[in-house]
């Protein structure tokens, strides 16, 4: 008996490890800042990023006094929801192993040298995390950010500028020949971007 509801928990246990996020739970109705999705096939493998992408609309985002998003500051990655990195293979991004599953992604604005924090808190309580910061009803999150005990680990980023302003922005996978890709990131003036290997 004692084997029989070992078993039963590990496989119960197994298949929450496995669970995918749902897309659609991770919508909102801010047309001013829309789901957008990215996604590439690596050697058979799906990886996909759901984020909310914000426009820039007159405002000053990154880099010196004024900023939206100052140095120093962790960024949530997008808007609303924060951003969610499925993969279905294991990846060494930039150097950081990561598993194959589901994470939460942000930046560490570390004065324009750039970190891409994965993170592995997907849920408050019974619904999806909220980016960084207050959310709309008043529940602080994102303390998990800076939370050694929830991140998987950091990865830098290389920083570049686009070659004309970003209006909104731009969370793009790309394949880079054989198991190899890229995540780059586009908004405003500048880019961020990281190789990776499908395992």
């Amino acid at each position: 008996m004692k084997r029989i509801l070992l078993s039963a928990l590990l496989l119960s246990g197994s298949m929450l490890a496995v669970a995918q996020v749902k897309k659609e739970d991770l919508a909102t109705k801010n047309t001013k800042s829309p789901g957008a999705e990215t996604s590439v096939t690596i050697n058979g493998k799906n990886l996909w990023i759901y984020y909310h992408a914000p426009s820039v609309r007159g405002r000053h985002i990154f880099n010196g006094a004024g900023a939206l998003q100052p140095d120093g500051s962790v960024w949530r990655l997008g808007a609303d929801y924060a951003t969610v990195l499925h993969t279905d293979a294991d990846l060494d991004l930039n150097g950081l192993a990561i598993p194959k599953g589901d994470y939460t992604l942000y930046a560490d604005l570390d004065n324009g040298q750039w970190k891409l924090i994965v993170n592995k808190t997907l849920m408050a309580d019974a619904r999806h995390i909220w980016g960084v910061g207050v959310s709309p009803d008043g529940i602080r999150e994102g303390a998990t950010t800076n939370d050694p005990a929830t991140e998987l680990g950091r990865a830098s980023l290389t920083m570049g500028k686009p070659s004309s302003p970003v209006e909104t922005l731009k969370i793009r996978l790309s394949g880079a020949g054989g198991a190899k890709g890229k995540l780059l990131i586009e908004w405003e003036k500048v880019t961020a971007s990281a190789p990776f290997t499908v395992k």
